[in-house]
């Protein structure tokens, strides 16, 4: 079926349910030669797993290389990974066979195909963007050859700011150190914020904010698949990402453009540079060679124990309590998720780039 595969060169397809036997995916386009072992894909996957205190099912996330590695370098043909499914409790969800969750794909799946597994969400699970991360993680390896890096964290949860990039607190190591990924010291003041939302059985959304550093001038393609449409087509993708901004973002509507447009600075080893970056790194669909930025927001997640009311597939409407192992905030484990999708649009650029100029 359609929708289950991403990028035009550096293509990957990922398969998978979140209560099956396993998820993984196929990339096919990756250049012969590139170091790649099995640490580098756990690693990210041991990102995206949930914190001790607050999270949900904990699966150790093993992966398994199956094909197109040898002797730890690519070998130009497809990649398979799979990771499998280990830590299920599919009973968790057997009240809800027959019910559509609030906020969850129940529905709609169900409109689409005539048929869905309830169990996790099946396909719409959170748990797919295990696949997702698992091809970002060699989409990385790859751009590390160019210098390419990418880095996010949470910037804002649950009505909570958090310092912006380039302000006096904004601390880029300290977002691996803590269990919400926020770019500075923990204050006991979240902490609680966060107790108080998980005593309460209910849930918070957020912002990730997102830096990619290293990327030269000349990426992307122009009208229809724009770079920063194609980024947005990724991020958007995520399951729980619901608006995503670059640069100066939505503030541009009540800005001039004498103020909006970036100021010129200085010009170093042919690279241009601004005092400013409103355009988030892009400019006309193609990368400026400034840094790209963007921000992208993301809702509470759908599965609480807090009483709500929900549609049966009759159309009654039910009273009930979601239960199950489930996170109160989805955003840190979404941080390497946005990486990992930064990651495939960038290595696909990079692979078409090179078809551009003579």
């Amino acid at each position: 079926m359609p929708g289950n595969t991403f990028g035009e060169i550096f293509r990957v397809t990922t398969f998978g349910e979140s209560h099956g036997q396993a998820l993984g995916c196929v990339i096919d386009g990756c250049p012969c030669g590139l170091e790649l072992s099995v640490t580098d894909i756990e690693k990210e996957l041991k990102r995206r797993r949930p914190s001790s205190e607050y999270g949900s099912r904990d699966e150790k996330d093993i992966p398994e290389i199956l094909s197109g590695v040898f002797e730890g370098k690519t070998l130009g043909t497809p990649i398979a990974i799979i990771v499998r499914n280990t830590n299920q409790n599919s009973a968790d969800y057997d009240d809800l066979k027959n019910i559509y969750r609030p906020g969850h794909a129940d529905l709609t799946y169900t409109a689409k195909y005539g048929f869905r597994d309830h169990r996790g969400g099946g396909r719409s699970s959170g748990r797919e963007t295990l696949s997702r991360v698992a091809g970002g993680a060699v989409a990385k390896k790859f751009l590390a050859l160019f210098g390419i890096t990418i880095k996010a964290w949470t910037s804002a949860f649950a009505g909570f700011e958090y310092p912006s990039f380039g302000e006096e607190n904004f601390d880029l190591d300290e977002v691996e150190k803590n269990f919400m990924r926020v770019p500075c010291k923990i204050t006991e003041i979240l902490k609680e914020k966060f107790d108080k939302i998980s005593e309460e059985g209910n849930s918070a959304g957020g912002l990730i904010s997102c830096l990619v550093t290293g990327t030269k001038a000349g990426l992307g393609e122009p009208v229809f698949d724009k770079l920063d449409a194609r980024l947005a087509s990724a991020v958007l993708s995520i399951g729980a990402c619901k608006g995503i901004e670059f640069g100066a973002g939505f503030s541009v509507c009540s800005m001039k453009g004498s103020d909006n447009n970036d100021k010129p600075y200085e010009k170093i080893n042919d690279v241009f540079k601004f005092a400013t970056n409103n355009c988030g790194g892009i400019l006309g669909g193609i990368s400026t060679g400034q840094d790209i930025f963007f921000k992208a927001a993301f809702k509470p997640t759908p599965s609480i124990s807090k009483e709500q009311k929900a549609f049966d597939k009759d159309g009654n409407i039910k009273e009930i309590s979601i239960k199950g192992r489930h996170d109160v905030c989805i955003v840190p484990r979404a941080v390497p998720v946005v990486e990992a999708m930064t990651a495939l649009v960038l290595a696909d650029f990079l692979l078409l780039s090179r078809c551009s100029r003579v």
